[in-house]
């Protein structure tokens, strides 16, 4: 996987506005992508699976991508803009980036204005991509209801809980919430996006879509949290001739998870052809799993303000601890964390600090560690070696590190100090695993 290099920011001129854009690749295809109510040209490439995904489009397109007027890093504007306005900016940044003709690619909110794009200039458009989308919004609700729901997302705005839903996240740790949080923030103010709310609440394309005639690809998830799929059928049904592929499990910002098969749906309509997803990168590593043992019933014991002091804690002093051993935090997962390291040594010292740690702030911690080779996914990880590091922390007690004997036979002479556990199956792992208990 090459390094991702974050583009320059350009702009576009659109009247008296100025309009962000950027262009990742070089491909022969061009492919503008129309974000949806929450964006920002720079600040996006922090959520999970963003850069695979334009990474993945740009080996076969030029990818255009822009903030709307009033978000990001485009100019701020009194009022809410209308659609016909916003048709203006894709115009624009289309003739700065000399696209004559292009693939458009709608997200949620950017899905009505791009099929009313596509309808108006078709000779600017070679194909129609809308993902989690809708012809008529779903807030189009009576005002009092409509008050209530909208001053429920303001009250939040700036926390993390919109981009949440967006993501698809069920739960996150402080660190994710920061930054979902900071891009729902640097897209635009609360009192923005409510009079945007408030707009898109009366929007209503439906009677445009039969005139669309450019070739047209719509794409939902069973699983989409903000747009029912509901809504994407009857897209693709008022739309002549369009194509409709749903997704088991996506969030609503498609590109997020499972990005490369969304990326390949697209190159697959655009070019006739589906090519192979690139080859990850792979490493050896030891991957380190914990796990706070009994976590639910100790937050029920102490209380939920308690408790997530407590796990603000152990995450904090977690990540110190693997930095101290010069490992990587590759993420929380709620009550725990996974983190890999370049030696084996430095992991089960690692997980022997941490154990003494969380006994220290009263959190009874268990681990596991394996040795094997790994799947570079942008900030993830994935393999094998992952799902037996998983599995072999299963094995554990409280208070107690357990490793494979990989680990052990990698380790000889170390000064580390092992007993043996038996052999055992490990749940969805071929073979029988010999395991180990680490020692101080």
């Amino acid at each position: 996987m090459t390094e991702f290099v974050l583009p320059e920011t350009k702009y576009a001129r659109s009247g008296d506005l100025n309009i962000a854009y950027q262009i990742v690749g070089e491909g022969p295809i061009d492919i503008l992508i129309v974000p949806g109510a929450i964006s920002h040209l720079e600040l996006v490439y922090e959520l999970p699976g963003c850069i695979n995904f334009i990474q993945r489009l740009s080996r076969f397109g030029r990818i255009i991508q822009f903030d709307k007027r009033g978000q990001g890093l485009s100019d701020r504007v009194s009022g809410v803009p209308s659609l016909e306005e916003r048709m203006d900016d894709v115009r624009a940044v289309m003739d700065a980036a000399g696209s004559r003709r292009t693939v458009l690619v709608g997200f949620s909110e950017g899905c009505p204005m791009s099929a009313l794009f596509a309808a108006t200039y078709p000779e600017r458009v070679s194909h129609l991509v809308l993902n989690g989308g809708f012809a008529r919004s779903g807030l189009a609700v009576p005002d009092a209801e409509f008050e209530t729901i909208t001053n429920l997302i303001v009250g939040n705005w700036g926390s993390g809980q919109m981009m949440k839903r967006v993501v698809g996240i069920a739960d996150g740790n402080n660190e994710v919430l920061a930054r979902l949080g900071r891009f729902e923030r640097m897209s635009c103010s609360p009192g923005a996006f409510k009079a945007l709310l408030r707009m898109n609440s009366r929007i209503d394309v439906t009677q445009i879509l039969p005139i669309v005639r450019i070739p047209t690809l719509v794409l939902h998830s069973r699983k989409d949290a903000v747009t029912p799929i509901s809504e994407g059928r009857k897209l693709a049904a008022a739309i002549p001739g369009a194509k409709f592929v749903e997704h088991d499990d996506r969030p609503h910002a498609g590109f997020t998870a499972d990005n490369q098969e969304l990326a390949s749906d697209i190159e697959e309509f655009v070019t006739g052809h589906r090519s192979n997803a690139e080859e990850p990168d792979r490493v050896l590593a030891t991957v380190l799993f914990t796990d706070i043992v009994n976590s639910t019933n100790r937050a029920v014991e102490i209380g939920d303000r308690r408790w997530r002091e407590l796990l603000d804690s152990h995450d904090r002093l977690a990540r110190q601890v693997v930095e101290q051993h010069r490992g990587k935090l590759v993420k929380s997962t709620g009550d725990g964390i996974l983190a890999t390291f370049d030696g084996p040594g430095r992991g089960v010292r690692c997980a022997l600090a941490l154990g003494a740690m969380a006994r220290q702030i009263g959190l009874p911690l268990r681990s596991g560690l394996h040795t094997g080779e790994i799947e570079l996914r942008g900030e993830d990880v994935g393999g094998i070696a992952v799902h037996v590091a998983a599995r072999v922390m299963g094995q554990s007690a409280a208070n107690e590190v357990i490793v494979s004997r990989v680990v052990t036979d990698l380790v000889a002479g170390a000064g580390l100090r092992f007993v043996e556990r038996g052999s055992c199956n490990l749940k969805g792992i071929p073979g029988v695993w010999d395991l180990f208990s680490a020692e101080h």
